[in-house]
């Protein structure tokens, strides 16, 4: 029964009230944000008649989404975090109002929906940083991956029943209607977070002229100076953008398998995510995370690689549940560590440079698959990206403050090598 509950998910963190709010509200808000996600690009191709335009819409939320990451993660470390979660998390509401208010207006303007999906992009990117930032606060650091797990199981799980909602939805009660809906799942976060304590930075920062700016580019020199930091980014960036090859599933399901196979393929990842998820305990208790962020990225690789060779439906959807698994562990290892290798003041930076990086990977994995595969074809380039993949996750382990860096009980000194930097 004991080595059970050490295999299943890890549902310790939900003991801890602040934390458990929290993850329930975000159940219920993530898959609110589903709905607008599907109802937004059939409006704007509703509107416009061009595919180009829904494209994008993407490119449109991108700049403002990255430069609010940097921006929330600054004030995450200068302002008291429970208000900064707040004012971003109502401002998502008030745009999804704003959202239904010009579907129930039939304005019909391509204009005013992409600076509605550039100003909820800019407040998602500044939430999803804070939000992280204030995870470690709430639950102690050996519980951190387990947290980790957790929120992103939620996030994947939403990324599959949400869509399946709303296509459900979409054609009883139309888009004004799943617009509303999303704005009143909102509501049920802004009630976590103001049952959330006081969060203020330690050491009482205060904000003055120029000082996000001054904050930002501290975090940044930060990343360049400290080996382990600098190589979670890197390994990230490169699993995304060397072994994601969603721009190529298209094809892949006109050429490999059949076109209809397509919306199967996209879910295979998030579905692996979520198995993985399920058993997190298998993987939550392990302490060596510089060695756990380098064996994801491998088995990640290697699934890609898997995937690449398959010729039929089968044995492609299970390496793409391999590989969905793989990228779920990563992502909690490499959150753990940016939210444990340095002191809280500058968690919020770290967490914002991260949330560029998350965000920019999958966008230049598609430019590089996009185009290698049109030159080299699609099965090389999906298996040459998952063998480069894997070369880069060799690469990792050769580095010894990475290979050694571990997380402490603690929380006070969690590298061996910390001195040394």
């Amino acid at each position: 029964m004991t080595c059970r509950k050490r295999v299943l998910v890890d549902v310790r963190p939900l003991r801890v009230g602040a934390f458990r709010r929290l993850w329930g509200a975000g159940i219920v808000t993530g898959l609110g944000a589903q709905l607008t996600a599907v109802v937004v690009p059939l409006q704007i191709y509703g509107v416009s008649g061009s595919s180009a335009a829904v494209g994008l819409a993407g490119l449109v939320g991108l700049v403002p989404m990255a430069a609010a990451a940097l921006w929330g993660g600054a004030l995450a470390d200068l302002r008291d975090r429970r208000r900064v979660l707040l004012v971003t998390t109502v401002g998502i509401g008030g745009t999804s109002l704003l959202l239904w208010a010009q579907a129930w207006a039939n304005l019909r303007s391509v204009g005013v929906l992409f600076v509605l999906v550039a100003v909820q992009q800019a407040l998602f990117g500044a939430n999803s940083t804070v939000g992280r930032a204030v995870t470690p606060r709430l639950v102690p650091p050996e519980l951190l991956a387990a947290a980790n797990a957790l929120q992103s199981t939620v996030l994947l799980a939403a990324g599959i029943a949400g869509p399946l909602l709303a296509g459900g939805l979409l054609p009883v009660v139309g888009s004004r209607t799943l617009y509303l809906a999303d704005a009143v799942a909102v509501c049920a976060t802004v009630w976590a977070v103001w049952r959330l304590p006081d969060l203020p930075p330690y050491g009482g920062g205060e904000l003055r002229k120029g000082a996000v700016l001054r904050q930002i580019g501290d975090g940044i020199r930060v990343v360049t100076r400290r080996q382990v930091l600098l190589l979670v980014y890197v390994a990230d960036f490169a699993a995304l953008s060397l072994g994601l090859p969603t721009a190529l599933f298209p094809q892949l399901a006109a050429e490999t398998f059949r076109p209809s196979d397509i919306g199967v393929l996209y879910a295979a990842v998030s579905a692996g995510g979520v198995l993985a998820g399920l058993f997190s305990g298998a993987f939550t208790r392990v302490g060596r995370h510089g060695v756990a962020v380098a064996v994801s990225v491998g088995v990640w690789g290697t699934a890609v690689a898997g995937f690449g060779l398959s010729g039929t439906l089968v044995p492609a959807l299970a390496w793409l549940l391999l590989a969905g698994g793989a990228l779920l562990a990563l992502g909690v290892f490499r959150k753990t560590v940016l939210q444990t290798a340095v002191p809280d003041g500058m968690r919020g930076r770290l967490l914002g440079i991260d949330t560029v990086v998350a965000v920019g990977g999958p966008r230049v994995g598609d430019l590089l698959h996009g185009t290698v595969g049109a030159a080299l074809g699609v099965p090389w380039t999906v298996t040459g990206g998952g063998v480069l993949t894997v070369a880069a996750a060799l690469l990792l382990v050769l580095f010894p403050r990475f290979r050694r860096y571990r997380r402490m009980a603690d929380g006070k000194e969690l590298s061996p090598s910390r001195k040394a930097e």
